[in-house]
């Protein structure tokens, strides 16, 4: 079973911090637009480019910083991008407590949380590469699935309380205090870590800004998963503006029951996760992208139909788990799948390229789909959605490819 593979204590370290990170930002789940409504009484516009416009911004700061992060030490960047997290939250309820808090403050720190993550993220997976066998990749990343699910079931719902009871700042006050014990936590991993140089010289050549993207858009089988994911990240997500329209305005959802509709079947994905490696061991990883990378998609359209009361909750419901039990079986397979057919020295620079690429094709979707809502209808925007999403199926691979088995670059030339 996934949850009792020993992977070592250096790995432990690893997931409690990240753990810790992940309960943090369940926690403080939309709190920079919940702020801007309540505190500084923002109207949809901005709200929306708080949403939009910050991660945006992130993911164009984060394409300089691939290649640096891909020539220094891991940890350390690990290390530095929490602290980055917690220093710039943690100016929210400063400058609330002064009475200072302003909109442009907001989107600053939602590019900087934004950049910060994507950085952290693709020093992550460099890192873990080296700390576990490549044998144990998909038991490492099934944890990391099954932690990030259980977030975001128990974390929004006590967010919302924790809002209640001490105030609008609290929750993003618990995220920035939980990035600063995620990087005592890396700290703890202990082990020596070589720093790795730039292939072809002392210096990080200009085009190493694309060899992310030369990579994945270089080999079949990693081009035909991105392409995928980006168009599948980018419908789901321009989905939940639409569907909270269309469930708090038009059919009357209280608050709580929205907030039910989108935690409970976070369940789901402790489930998905906890089967991804005997689901690869018994149908091989190809038959897993091709059926569960389907059945992730077929269920969207089902939103188009809620109606209002108990019925339209459960719907929601249902089709929101059947969504992420697939989704969280399949993540962990095609993270595994990145990394093992990524070379040491580019890993940092796909997996930046990959965040990205999808950060890029959520605020397209998220913006084409808001526009669509507003000359014809939430629903038929959904619709839409749903509909498109279900062309997707055709850009997964179409063969098995085995791992392939490049030269790595040895410790003192990478």
């Amino acid at each position: 079973m996934v949850g009792r593979r020993p992977l070592g204590r250096r790995f432990g370290w690893l997931w409690a911090a990240y753990a810790v990170s992940a309960y943090g930002s369940g926690l403080g789940f939309g709190a920079l637009p919940l702020i801007a409504v309540l505190v500084l009484r923002a109207g949809p516009a901005e709200v929306s480019a708080l949403s939009a416009a910050g991660p945006a911004v992130g993911a164009l700061i984060a394409v300089p910083l691939a290649p640096w992060v891909e020539f220094r030490r891991k940890r350390p960047v690990m290390i530095a991008m929490d602290l980055t997290r917690f220093a710039v939250m943690a100016t929210i309820p400063l400058a609330y407590a002064l009475g200072r808090l302003g909109f442009v403050q907001l989107l600053v720190i939602s590019a900087v949380v934004a950049a910060a993550k994507i950085t952290f993220n693709a020093a992550g997976g460099a890192f873990l590469k080296d700390l576990v066998r490549p044998d144990d990749l998909l038991v490492a990343n099934a944890r990391f699935e099954s932690t990030n699910w259980s977030s975001i079931a128990v974390g929004p719902p006590l967010g919302g309380a924790a809002i209640g009871l001490f105030g609008p700042v609290a929750t993003v006050t618990a995220d920035a205090l939980s990035h600063l014990l995620s990087a005592l936590g890396i700290t703890a991993v202990r082990g020596r870590e070589e720093a790795p140089r730039p292939t072809g010289g002392n210096s990080v050549r200009a085009g190493a800004l694309l060899d992310g993207w030369r990579h994945v858009m270089g080999h079949p089988g990693l081009r035909a998963l991105y392409l995928n994911a980006l168009l599948v990240s980018g419908l789901i997500m321009a989905t939940e503006p639409l569907l909270a329209v269309l469930l708090l305005r038009q059919l009357g959802f209280p608050p709580w029951q929205y907030g039910l509709a989108f935690a409970a079947p976070c369940a789901g994905g402790l489930i998905g996760s906890r089967l991804a490696r005997r689901v690869v061991a018994r149908h091989g990883r190809h038959r897993v992208f091709r059926t569960v990378g389907t059945l992730r998609v077929i269920w969207l359209i089902g939103l188009a139909f809620v109606g209002p009361g108990v019925v339209g909750l459960v719907t929601v419901i249902a089709v929101e788990l059947a969504i992420i039990v697939n989704m969280s079986l399949y993540t962990p397979v095609l993270a595994t799948y990145r990394l093992e057919h990524t070379p040491r020295h580019l890993v940092a620079r796909t997996l930046s390229a990959w965040s990205i690429g999808q950060q890029a094709a959520i605020a397209v979707c998220t913006a084409l789909g808001g526009l669509l809502a507003d000359v014809t209808s939430p629903r038929t925007a959904l619709t839409v959605a749903g509909l498109l999403i279900l062309t997707t199926p055709f850009l997964l691979p179409r063969h098995d490819q085995a791992p392939r088995h490049e030269p790595e670059p040895s410790r003192g030339d990478a």
